[in-house]
């Protein structure tokens, strides 16, 4: 995978910074993890702020491009690997990241890398583009029904307890209020009393829902026609995905 510039990486970091703050400390109170591991951890931010909010243990993984002089956290919990190439650690986490990173790799490694990611651990924070989702080497942007069915079929169960929650809060970027879900293996919900609890897993997959600020960055960013075509894009793929 080719390197993504430091432009790209400062407006990540900027965005997952303001994000994490007010997502992480629900995620430990959902999940209470003692270990994370982010998988296209970036320069490990998320990572930080699970730290602050009482992980003991991080691990970051992401591709060759990272200038690891400029990781925010130590380079000896941070692995180089080439996400388009499965992996598997010989030990899993308590909780497992990768948000905004699956639309990067191409759709015939879709499943090997949602593999990679329930190898490492039972409960999954995880968001990915949806189609025509602005963005920088976005080549297989799904709508979440999508992923919900390839983790499904791996006993996966899917939770959508940040969407509503996060939606108006203007400290989440919009990707993070529109793309993020919960994964967790259906036997293991036990391990996850406040989850089990407070929160029902979905029935049916997701439904695709827009947030206002992709909707009129879409808009004021292109003509009429050029935004008449983008629609037609979108609908051909969403009918494309019913089919298969």
């Amino acid at each position: 995978m080719k390197a993504y510039t430091e432009k790209f990486y400062n407006y990540i970091d900027n965005n997952a910074l303001q994000g994490s703050k007010q997502i992480v400390p629900f995620v430990m109170e959902l999940i209470k993890p003692k270990s994370v591991v982010d998988v296209g951890c970036g320069l490990g931010t998320w990572l930080v702020v699970c730290q602050e909010n009482g992980a003991k243990e991080i691990l970051g993984i992401d591709g060759n491009f990272v200038d690891e002089n400029k990781l925010n956290i130590p380079q000896e919990y941070f692995i180089k690997h080439d996400l388009v190439t499965p992996l598997k650690l010989e030990r899993q986490f308590d909780l497992v990241i990768s948000l905004e990173v699956a639309e990067h790799l191409p759709i015939e490694k879709a499943e090997s890398f949602v593999d990679t990611l329930t190898n490492l651990g039972t409960a999954i924070l995880f968001s990915a583009a949806v189609p025509s989702q602005p963005g920088t080497k976005h080549i297989n942007c799904q709508w979440p029904s999508y992923w919900a069915k390839i983790f499904s079929g791996k006993g996966y169960i899917v939770f959508d307890c940040f969407r509503m929650k996060f939606w108006e809060n203007p400290d989440v970027p919009w990707w993070y209020a529109q793309n993020m879900f919960l994964f967790v293996k259906r036997s293991c919900l036990h391990n996850y009393p406040f989850l089990e609890q407070n929160f029902s897993p979905l029935d049916e997959p997701p439904i695709a829902i827009i947030h206002p600020e992709f909707y009129l960055k879409v808009q004021n960013g292109f003509s009429i026609q050029e935004s008449f075509l983008v629609l037609i894009k979108v609908i051909l793929r969403n009918i494309k995905n019913k089919i298969s």
